[in-house]
């Protein structure tokens, strides 16, 4: 009877934990830096919805199989094709990081009023009808989901205002998950790289919005699959084949792990130690090859491009980073040069999120 007792013990204690609700890392359910006030502020035009189908050239396309060098003319007409989405994700994350830094109730307004002409125009479900297709609708929901839950969660709930609205675009937020689940579900691992890292950041994102476990327990799948990836030495195999920018899609590969790892910690789920420590070693090589790129070099077999270095969005994710492990006295001098940070996809406003006022 003990034994019994016991087993139901644990057996209620996993069903209450599998039961409890998805929930952001504290950073993002704080209030505005300061108190909600009113102000004469007039919403920017938002681009419109973009409800077409998702076929658009690649930048690297006529590029051989290391996928690592631009093609300009393709370039020009990817940004073109894009554009509308491109400037939604800029809009989404100019008016959460405005909300975040003056509390203004009309940030909140112009966000959920754009969004919600998005959601009832079923913006982004179209047919993705190529890759470039399916990666601009998983790089878009991770902007849309990880910024519409910092209003969702926080603790001055600025969404009350909204109600019909809120539920309008949180439905649209899950079907938009719903395609890039299975885009991105069940592909061999020659195929798997940082675009399924992504995919699973934008997953997880939304799982949290949704509050479906579904989606959470796709996007762990999907990180597990890339800890095994990692060899011990740190790299990626699959990121090593872009030659010449190796190092900089390591960088680009290890952001959404980060950020998936930091929110299934705040879920009760602690990734930090799986394959033997595969994201603290991937990590560890990424952050030494942004000061000496030699080993880069070494596995490649082509001198590293560092132009990513110019821009701090690329290097956002150490504010996660040093949020979900120590970070030494010259990474903490490095993020103190970058701040403030900011990658839409992350979250926006980077810094702030993780409670750093800079």
């Amino acid at each position: 009877m003990v034994f019994l007792r016991a087993g139901l013990i644990i057996i209620l204690f996993t069903a209450a934990a599998l039961a409890a609700p998805l929930v952001p890392p504290e950073g993002f359910t704080q209030p505005p830096a300061t108190p909600a006030q009113a102000t004469s502020l007039s919403c920017p035009d938002a681009p419109q919805p973009f409800t077409g189908a998702l076929d658009f050239r690649s930048k690297y396309e006529g590029s051989d199989s290391a996928r690592a060098t631009l093609n300009p003319q393709a370039e020009a007409a990817f940004h073109q094709q894009t554009r509308a989405i491109a400037d939604m994700e800029k809009f989404v994350s100019t008016q959460v990081t405005a909300w975040h830094r003056s509390g203004d109730p009309r940030n909140v307004s112009c966000l959920v009023s754009a969004l919600n002409r998005w959601a009832t125009a079923g913006a982004l479900l179209g047919d993705a009808r190529n890759h470039t297709g399916k990666s601009m609708r998983k790089w878009a929901l991770a902007t849309f989901s990880s910024s519409w839950l910092q209003l969702q969660f926080s603790a001055s709930h600025p969404l009350n205002a909204w109600p019909e609205q809120a539920q309008n675009i949180t439905r649209w937020l899950g079907n938009v998950g719903n395609l890039t689940a299975s885009e991105w579900r069940d592909l061999p691992q020659s195929r798997v790289n940082n675009h399924s890292y992504w995919a699973a950041w934008a997953l997880m994102a939304t799982s949290v919005v949704t509050g479906r476990q579904d989606l959470f327990d796709q996007s762990l799948a999907i990180y597990r699959i890339a800890m095994q990836q990692i060899d011990a030495e740190g790299f990626l195999p699959n990121e090593l084949r872009r030659r010449q920018r190796a190092l900089a899609y390591h960088n680009y590969a290890l952001q959404p792990l980060v950020m998936i790892a930091l929110f299934a910690r705040a879920n009760g789920v602690d990734l930090f130690e799986e394959n033997r420590a595969a994201l603290p070693r991937l990590a560890a090589r990424v952050i030494a090859g942004l000061d000496n790129p030699q080993p880069f070099t070494l596995r490649s077999g082509v001198v590293q491009d560092r132009a990513f270095l110019q821009h701090p969005v690329n290097l956002a994710w150490l504010e996660a980073w040093c949020q979900l492990s120590t970070c030494d006295n010259k990474q903490r001098a490095r993020l103190t040069s970058l701040r403030p940070l900011q990658n839409s996809r992350l979250g926006g406003p980077v810094t702030l999120l993780f409670g750093v006022k800079a």
